[in-house]
């Protein structure tokens, strides 16, 4: 099997990463920041469910950690998992948010772009969210 086509998106978040992971780490705050996994989201053992852009997600994320591994795996209804790496490294005293996005197979140039573009909204709002006090 080849190697799938991917892009690494960042924000740079004026925000301790302890701070920025801990937040971003806790499935109840996607609503604030996820537009694509933000909708219907309610706890199923050791899944999350949610009401995605094509219809019913579930979606398991890497254990709690301490090295701002943020990883997820999202289960459409055709049942196509979808890994999403994703990660918050220090960056003085502020922080990196990374999501790697990859190609699906049979994915054309254009939706490949516009998953890209919606990736980074959110990774924007992220940032938003973060740099606002009181968050």
């Amino acid at each position: 099997m080849a190697t799938r086509d991917s892009r690494t998106l960042q924000v740079s978040i004026e925000r301790d990463w302890h701070a920025a992971y801990d937040f971003t780490s806790d499935p109840l705050n996607l609503p604030k920041w996820a537009s694509g996994l933000a909708t219907g989201l309610q706890k199923f053992g050791d899944e999350w469910l949610a009401d995605g852009p094509t219809g019913k997600l579930r979606i398991r994320f890497s254990p709690p950690n301490d090295y701002g591994v943020l990883d997820h795996w999202v289960v459409t209804e055709t049942g196509e998992e979808v890994y999403a790496p994703m990660r918050v490294i220090p960056n003085n005293n502020g922080c990196e948010v990374s999501f790697t996005l990859f190609r699906m197979p049979e994915m054309n140039d254009g939706k490949f772009a516009e998953d890209a573009a919606w990736v980074l909204r959110d990774l924007k709002a992220l940032k938003a969210v973060l740099e606002t006090p009181g968050t």
